[in-house]
């Protein structure tokens, strides 16, 4: 008989199922690990510990990124100790996690000169005086966005003085406008083709290349080009007629009258499907410009009366307007309210035809029921409109340039410099969402602005600073060495 010790622990039986059962389980744990990976990068969803934290994406933002079907590689050349880096990088994360083809690096020229070196040389940062960039590049095309751009600051007077006597002010971050800037930095280098856009001159326009004139459009263009849309002043008086590349005409604010040769260039462009933006003001009331009969041709009444409305005014002249009609272009900013100065009443004209091939004319934004004009304070008070869109969306009737559409208003104040940045309308809205509604750009129909940054104040008196003193000066540094010795002495026993 055997002698048990001699015998082996284990059958080759056993230990081949052994073996088999560990290689088996090995291969099943990864399995599981794989698949949590996967399901764990393409369907999840986002939770966050608190709301002061999250940062959430415009439905504009979502609806680019949403369209982003190129890979486009963002880096954050910056300077990580600077404030601004940490709203870089949670905001370019966040559109990272809404789409992976946002793919965002990040470059410090203090921690990587190697890097640092090349990139300058690469997208030629050497020869700007900003040092910290935001870059976009989409298959060679690229949009670079200065540090300076990021954020908007106020200064308000410090209590203290200096030792002479004079005042002090202070330097604070009021606003962040990342997302304001990288979403359309996005659609641009994705979508490589500019669109342009032409603003009729030569008749008392305000120009577009002033941001200093109240009344004149420099902030506006700036927005257009922000947006990634060409400017350019034109004069029809030279022109064979409107240029092909021209994606939208505007005529901002004429003063006297447009010559029957530019005229009819303008009804031809509409006539093959062109886009217009016609802004009108109190200065040409009491003259015709001659688009009022062009318009007219398309439903669309331009009278040379203007409004007033002293119960939703702020100086008598202004209105502010808070009826607005549901509508592609105003539906971003239903709830607001838009600013505009001695409006000119903008209506439909009754009794046209509503055929299928007819323009479809529809008013956008009234005064109050309580609003009266201007020339004739006598009247009944009562509601008149003042923004109208125009579509002609008869499929069959389609131009060389596509579909005609048009936005007529009563003022073109609303555009101006001083206007368009009022932080209580939604000037600015409007502008965003009139345009890209006028170039069909329905991906970009939400308004975008930038991200107000929130400040929070800890209020205690005498007795709680002296009980949070002793808390961090006593009571914690105390609790560890209890713990301590409790933890020693139980070691000793």
């Amino acid at each position: 008989m055997a002698d048990p010790k001699t015998q082996p622990s284990f059958t080759r039986g056993r230990k081949w199922s052994i073996g088999f059962n560990v290689v088996f389980t090995t291969a099943v744990v990864f399995a599981v690990v794989i698949m949590l990976n996967y399901l764990s990068s393409h369907y999840f969803r986002r939770l966050y510990a608190s709301s002061i934290t999250r940062v959430e994406l415009a439905p504009r933002t979502v609806s680019v990124l949403d369209s982003l079907t190129n890979e486009v590689h963002v880096t954050i050349y910056y300077d990580k100790n600077e404030a601004l880096f940490s709203y870089i990088f949670d905001l370019l994360k966040e559109y990272h996690a809404r789409n992976p083809k946002v793919i965002v690096t990040t470059v410090d020229r203090y921690r990587d000169p190697g890097t640092a070196e090349e990139m300058k040389l690469k997208y030629n940062l050497g020869a700007t005086t900003n040092r910290d960039f935001i870059i976009f590049d989409c298959e060679g095309h690229t949009r670079i966005i200065p540090a300076n751009q990021l954020p908007s600051y106020d200064y308000p007077r410090s209590k203290e003085t200096s030792p002479d006597g004079r005042p002090i002010y202070d330097k604070k971050l009021i606003a962040f406008n990342g997302e304001m800037l990288f979403t359309p930095a996005i659609f641009a280098v994705s979508n490589p083709r500019p669109l342009k856009v032409y603003f009729v001159a030569g008749h008392g326009e305000k120009p577009i290349d002033d941001s200093d004139d109240q009344e004149a459009y420099g902030k506006f263009a700036l927005l257009l080009r922000q947006n990634f849309i060409e400017t350019a002043p034109i004069s029809l008086l030279g022109t064979n007629g409107v240029p092909l590349d021209c994606n939208l005409l505007v005529i901002a604010g004429p003063h006297h009258g447009i010559p029957d040769v530019e005229l009819e260039k303008i009804e031809t462009y509409l006539d093959q499907g062109g886009r217009l933006l016609a802004l009108f003001n109190a200065y040409s009331r009491e003259v015709d410009v001659g688009l009022e009969k062009v318009l007219a041709k398309w439903s669309v009444d331009v009278t040379h009366q203007t409004i007033r409305d002293v119960n939703y005014s702020l100086t008598g002249q202004d209105v502010i307007v808070s009826t607005l009609k549901i509508h592609k272009v105003t539906s971003p900013f239903i709830g607001q309210r838009l600013h505009v100065v001695l409006p000119r009443r903008i209506s439909r004209i009754e009794g046209t035809s509503r055929a299928a091939e007819a323009p479809q004319v529809t008013e956008l934004a009234f005064s109050s029921p309580e609003s009266v004009l201007f020339e004739t304070p006598s009247a009944a008070p009562q509601s008149y409109p003042l923004l109208v869109a125009v579509e002609k969306a008869a499929a069959k009737s389609v131009g060389e340039r596509g579909l005609t559409r048009m936005i007529v208003s009563g003022d073109s104040f609303l555009l101006g410099n001083q206007l368009i940045d009022d932080t209580a309308s939604a000037n600015r809205d409007f502008a965003n969402s009139a345009i890209n509604w006028l170039l069909e750009r329905t991906v970009l129909l939400e308004s975008l602005g930038p991200q107000r940054v929130q400040e929070f104040q800890l209020l205690v008196d005498r007795r709680q600073l002296t009980a949070i003193r002793w808390i961090l000066l006593a009571a914690m540094p105390g609790g560890v060495l209890l713990l301590g010795g409790l933890v020693w002495f139980r070691r000793r026993k």
